[in-house]
């Protein structure tokens, strides 16, 4: 199996905030990702297809699944952890993990996997197109219950006015484009991924070396990082499991199975670090919001890759 290439950029990213996190603190950086933040919704409208979104939603079985697993199934797995936690380093650990569990699918990934394992692939789109959608409401109200003032200047008013400016406007802008601009923004769609993988970099740098330069990491130690990892993967293989187990007793054939699963465990890095800048602004932990995300990201990907490339093997 290949390592994917972005995951080696956010650790290269990391440890240049490490080394050089003064650059991360000036604010030419923070008004490049937050202009950069509303171009990648802006082209995420521009490639959302309105008659595809239309005729996707005749399988809505499998879109509920999915999106109740996204949104529902996550976050209530992390709230049993809750009563469990002893002191307030657990408590932004498992805040993390919450953060993790409430963000929305993502819509390149999601697609790919379920692409190379022969699944449904207009219900893929659809669902992961849709789940952005719902995880600009979705996401802040769950945040809202368990993020403090102590923690960060949570104001419902104040994130939703920084979600309508920076993602919901771009979006509709986009979708009012997308009959002038949208061929163009497909043929040129490596280019505007390249560009929104940029911007989650500098969104990471800047993250991490906030959170470096305010010395959060020195109660990190490498046993927390594995139990960070261990936890990411527990949470992802209750979710797989659970979301094939809901499947087969839907009677769904193995098509509408792999989309469900592919689909219904995939957590949108873009989301988490856009939501993060929105929702935590500058809080000195930030570093540690995003490390669940990261983690899922990286060992989503892999596994998924080995799944979907063994179902590929099989005959349709």
């Amino acid at each position: 199996m290949k390592i994917d290439k972005f995951v080696l950029f956010i650790i290269v990213a990391i440890v240049l905030a490490y080394f050089f996190p003064e650059l991360g603190v000036k604010q030419v950086i923070n008004t490049i990702s937050s202009v950069g933040i509303s171009l990648i919704f802006f082209f995420y409208g521009l490639k959302l297809s309105p008659s595809k979104l239309k005729a996707g939603l005749k399988n809505w079985k499998l879109h509920i699944l999915v999106q109740v697993a996204t949104f529902i199934l996550f976050p209530l797995l992390v709230l049993i952890v809750k009563p469990f936690l002893l002191n307030q380093e657990q408590e932004t650990i498992w805040l993390a993990f919450f953060f993790l569990a409430a963000l929305p699918s993502t819509v390149s990934s999601s697609v790919v996997m379920v692409s190379i394992a022969k699944g449904n692939m207009p219900a893929a789109i659809f669902n992961a197109s849709i789940s952005g959608i719902i995880g600009i409401l979705v996401t802040p109200l769950w945040m809202g219950l368990f993020v403090t003032n102590d923690q960060t200047s949570f104001n419902f008013i104040d994130i939703y006015t920084k979600l309508i400016v920076q993602i919901i406007l771009p979006v509709v802008l986009g979708l009012l484009l997308q009959r002038y601009l949208g061929t163009f923004a497909q043929k040129h769609s490596s280019k505007i991924t390249l560009f929104d993988k940029s911007i989650i970099l500098l969104i990471i740098y800047k993250s991490f070396a906030s959170s470096f330069t305010n010395n959060i990491f020195s109660t990190v130690s490498a046993l927390d990082l594995v139990l960070l990892l261990a936890g990411v993967l527990v949470l992802f293989t209750i979710t797989y499991f659970s979301t094939g187990f809901i499947a087969t007793k839907l009677n769904f054939n193995i098509e509408d199975k792999i989309t469900a699963q592919f689909c219904g465990t995939k957590k949108s890095l873009v989301h988490g670090t856009v939501f993060s800048k929105i929702i935590f602004g500058n809080m000195a932990a930030i570093g540690i919001i995003l490390l669940p995300i990261m983690l899922f990201h990286a060992t989503q990907i892999l596994i998924i890759s080995v799944i979907a490339s063994k179902l590929a093997k099989r005959k349709v």
